[in-house]
C-alpha cells in the first residue's frame, strides 16, 4: 500500500509493550514458538539485546528458533483513544502502521479504527 489515509479511532487501545524489539534488515532474531497469538501471521522474537515483541513472519527468514530480519522493523505500538485521527501508511496481519497528530509512529490493530471518508 503507497497511498494514505486517515483513520478515526473508534475504541480506545493501550499499547501492551512499552521498549519492544527493534531490529534492521541482516540481524539474527531467536523466535519463540511456545508464544502465541490469536492474529496470524505474526511470531515472537527477541533479538540479540533480548528485547523481544510480535513481529510479521513474512519478514523474517526462518531456521529452526531463529531467523534472519529481511527487513527493517520496529515493533512499538501506540496508545490510542477514541475520536483521534491517525495517517495510515501501511497494513500487515491486521495492524495499521498510522502516525498520530503528535507525529509519534506506531502499530494499531484495524479492528480499533474506521476509515474517514
Amino acid at each position: 500500500m503507497t497511498d494514505h489515509f486517515v483513520v478515526r479511532v473508534i475504541a480506545d487501545y493501550q499499547a501492551p509493550y512499552p521498549d519492544p524489539i527493534q531490529a534492521k534488515a541482516g540481524d539474527e532474531v531467536v523466535i519463540d514458538s511456545e508464544k502465541k497469538t490469536g492474529i496470524r501471521g505474526w511470531v515472537w522474537c527477541a533479538n540479540s539485546a533480548g528485547k523481544g515483541g510480535w513481529v510479521p513472519a513474512k519478514y523474517i527468514e526462518v531456521n529452526g528458533n531463529r531467523g534472519r530480519m529481511l527487513c527493517d522493523y520496529n515493533a512499538i505500538e501506540l496508545t490510542i483513544h477514541a475520536g483521534e485521527k491517525l495517517t495510515v501508511h501501511k497494513e500487515e496481519s491486521k495492524f495499521y502502521w498510522v502516525t498520530n497528530r503528535t507525529g509519534q509512529q506506531g502499530w494499531v490493530p484495524v479492528e480499533n479504527v474506521e476509515q474517514v471518508t
